[in-house]
């Protein structure tokens, strides 16, 4: 899940899209986009895009290296569609988006070092496939291969990130065979499956540019474990929702867990999921009655958002905890999406002990969340 501000996110795309704020916003409000309605997924199609519908992504987290030199990353590309006219001819014409979001998180330097990419899918190479998954944007790239393992590329201008992901496990499909409810109707869904657990080798090279414009560069070669989701939708957020907080943990015995709560502005969980599942993907624990309680707060000092410093849940009669990286895991993405929000490497534990890493996302601590 990703967040941006309204506001925002209509200006990247009206200039995107180079349609008029008249004729963009009169047909946001047109029901064109399908309704996501109870299916199972079918793969490997549904590894790949699903352009009509509203919103979609693909987000790839997770940990590498050990002890004081793990590092955290972030690897997201989104595809948006745009409510533009069929009968526009042109090759051109503005019909899908494509975003894409990187971070490191790096405890030595105390902050995310992020990029961000945007473009229009079609001739300017921006690039989806609908039979698997293929995603191309200004030289980043995500793609499934026939293996089923996963490769990225980001060579943004702090950092250059190039990773392996194999799966050890079929895809995880949240909800009910894939459908994953958002709130307590039926139309506030989404198409959602997982990919815990997966084993990662990367290669990762530091760019350090110097007061003399003399850029040094440090490499390192490492391995870890990682997330993937894949979820598309058309709905809005529930009444009274303001934004999400979203955890995937790896566990340390080869479970994983998902879980997240709808939020309202006053901090109280509206709709809520917790999904545990053991190393073959069956369910362990699968319910909606967990506590997400808040436990201090941490100020940007870009956005002057305030996020909660940590978290502790409740599930079943046990107490966990959300251990952060580090501080400072805020993404500015202002020149994509729009806006701030919190995506960030934690530690869940138990009484003090560590029993799995994975990340945590929040969003509309700054302003109310509008998809």
């Amino acid at each position: 899940m990703q967040g941006a501000s309204r506001r925002q996110w209509l200006k990247n795309m009206l200039l995107l899209a180079g349609a008029s704020p008249i004729c963009t916003l009169a047909q946001a409000t047109a029901p064109s986009y399908p309704q996501v309605r109870p299916r199972h997924l079918v793969f490997p199609r549904d590894f790949g895009a699903h352009p009509e519908y509203r919103t979609e992504w693909w987000y790839l987290t997770g940990w590498l290296g050990a002890g004081p030199s793990a590092m955290g990353f972030q690897v997201t590309f989104f595809r948006s569609r745009v409510l533009h006219p069929d009968a526009n001819p042109s090759r051109f014409a503005p019909r899908q988006l494509m975003f894409a979001h990187a971070a490191l998180a790096l405890p030595n330097e105390g902050k995310l070092r992020h990029a961000e990419i945007a473009g229009r899918a079609g001739p300017a190479g921006a690039s989806f496939d609908t039979a698997d998954t293929a995603l191309t944007l200004s030289g980043w790239t995500l793609r499934r291969t026939s293996d089923d393992h996963y490769h990225v590329y980001i060579p943004s201008d702090d950092f250059t990130l190039k990773l392996e992901a194999i799966p050890d496990q079929r895809p995880v499909l949240r909800g009910e065979g894939g459908y994953s409810r958002k709130g307590p109707t039926p139309e506030l869904a989404s198409y959602y499956y997982s990919r815990p657990q997966l084993k990662v080798s990367a290669d990762v090279t530091l760019k350090n540019t110097s007061l003399t414009n003399k850029t040094a560069q440090q490499r390192f070669s490492l391995s870890g474990t990682a997330w993937f989701d894949h979820e598309w939708s058309s709905s809005l957020l529930m009444s009274g929702a303001i934004g999400w907080d979203w955890i995937g943990i790896n566990l340390l015995d080869g479970s994983s867990l998902m879980a997240f709560r709808m939020r309202d502005k006053a901090g109280l969980t509206l709709f809520s999921e917790w999904d545990w599942r053991d190393a073959q993907g069956q369910v362990i624990e699968q319910h909606q009655n967990v506590k997400w309680q808040s436990v201090g707060r941490w100020r940007s000092p870009r956005s002057l958002v305030e996020y909660p410093e940590s978290f502790v849940l409740n599930s079943g009669g046990k107490t966990f905890t959300l251990q952060p990286l580090m501080a400072d895991q805020e993404v500015d993405a202002r020149a994509s999406t729009g806006g701030f929000y919190y995506e960030g490497a934690v530690a869940f534990m138990e009484n003090d002990k560590v029993l799995g890493r994975g990340y945590l996302e929040l969003t509309g601590y700054g302003a109310p969340l509008e998809l």
